[in-house]
């Protein structure tokens, strides 16, 4: 490797970083459902479809060709039972492998939820309590030059984004340039970026106000990690993809570089205008954010498994209790603070009957997003191969067409 080649990779990595709250879907914030053209029954096959849910790959398809997405997904909960699961189109741009129903999406930001229920999991064990401070955890940053304020945050306002860490979703070239590259386990990474992070000037005291912070659930990752002698990923598979039964997951980009067998997150064509394919990314460095900020968003999984988590939520939302969590902590977990909660956004829609828990997020390779309405007992959620503002169109309108057909109008 070159002296510059180095430097040039972490300049492109901070190019890549795109873990985001999103816009929260379109589609969904016109306050009506968007209605399909109707749907008779899909015979449920043998496929990876669970048991009774309905398949929707033919209302999926005409949204994709429109958006020109390479692969889409969506699926629909309705209490605790997925009812419709469906997907469309090709795992590679330019290829023919189809997707499949156990194909694995990267969620993006999505993962910011999970690394919250798993810091609910580990507090109501009594390994952290939600007051616990970074200066807790790391009392050897005292003195070491990182901004004395950050040591009084606690594990809520930093899982609420108001730790007083500037908002990064373009994040500050030292910084990103001096966490990517730091080497050796997740674990040693993540505690080295710590003091890395907290050098950066606070943009209010802590709890004052929101600014969105992936490097802020890097922080998280590391005082679990710290308080379980876990790393975030063990604790990801011990403590909430075992228990929720979660079979086809994983950390950065799904598949293999040198085989299509899981879909390939895609880059938008270099020249929209003129009709240019969506640009593969092959698996591996470059494919996805570094693992360092796993807990900000690195996850994937099948949408199968991601409406496991989603129904649990959803459930929770509804007051259920027995279900991995305390009802009172699903409230605190869900309780907004200025429009974030931890890990979901906070918002009403006339479709919902009143709030909703929503989530999108992008490695800018792919998009999904996720909406919860806990009054009308159902969730919806779509996903695609895409980073783009065209996949996000398509994720809101698939979210839209869902709505209208498994949510009539109370109207």
């Amino acid at each position: 490797m070159g002296p510059w080649t180095g430097l040039i990779a972490v300049v492109l990595l901070h190019a890549l970083v795109g873990c985001q709250a999103g816009r929260g879907g379109l589609a969904p914030s016109s306050g009506e459902p968007v209605s399909s053209s109707g749907t008779s029954p899909v015979t449920v096959v043998t496929d990876g479809t669970p048991a009774g849910a309905e398949r929707v790959d033919h209302l999926l398809e005409p949204i994709r060709e429109r958006h020109g997405v390479p692969g889409l997904g969506g699926g629909f909960v309705r209490g605790g039972e997925l009812v419709a699961i469906g997907v469309t189109g090709v795992r590679q741009a330019g290829s023919d492998v189809r997707v499949e129903i156990t194909d694995r999406f990267h969620l993006g930001s999505c993962t910011k939820a999970m690394t919250a229920t798993v810091a609910a999991v580990l507090v109501e064990e009594g390994t952290i309590t939600w007051s616990t401070t970074i200066g807790d955890v790391f009392p050897d940053l005292r003195g070491s030059g990182v901004e004395p304020s950050y040591l009084g945050v606690t594990l809520r306002q930093l899982l609420a984004n108001r730790s007083g860490l500037p908002e990064d979703r373009d994040p500050p070239l030292l910084t990103w340039t001096a966490v990517v590259a730091l080497s050796g386990s997740e674990r040693a990474r993540r505690v080295a970026a710590v003091p890395i992070v907290l050098r950066q000037k606070p943009v209010g005291d802590p709890g004052e106000f929101f600014a969105y912070s992936n490097l802020g659930y890097t922080v998280t990752g590391a005082m679990l990690e710290q308080a379980a002698g876990a790393s975030w990923e063990d604790l990801m598979r011990e403590r909430l993809c075992e228990p929720l039964g979660m079979e086809r997951y994983g950390f950065g980009a799904p598949g293999s570089p040198d085989t299509i067998d899981q879909p390939r997150g895609h880059l938008p064509p270099l020249i929209t205008f003129l009709g240019g394919r969506p640009r593969p990314v092959r698996p591996g460095p470059g494919a996805d954010n570094p693992s360092v900020i796993g807990p900000a968003g690195t996850f994937h999984c099948s949408l199968v498994d991601w409406a496991k988590f989603i129904s649990l939520h959803l459930r929770g939302a509804r007051g259920a209790g027995g279900l991995l969590l305390d009802p009172a902590t699903f409230r605190l977990l869900h309780a907004p603070e200025g429009g974030y909660a931890l890990g979901w956004q906070v918002a009403e829609r006339k479709w919902a009957g009143g709030r909703v828990l929503v989530h999108s997020g992008s490695n800018r390779r792919w998009y999904a997003v996720v909406w919860i309405a806990p009054k009308r007992n159902a969730a919806i959620f779509a996903a695609t191969n895409l980073g783009s503002e065209s996949a996000e169109l398509a994720c809101d309108e698939a979210v839209g067409v869902l709505i209208g057909e498994y949510l009539p109008s109370d109207d």
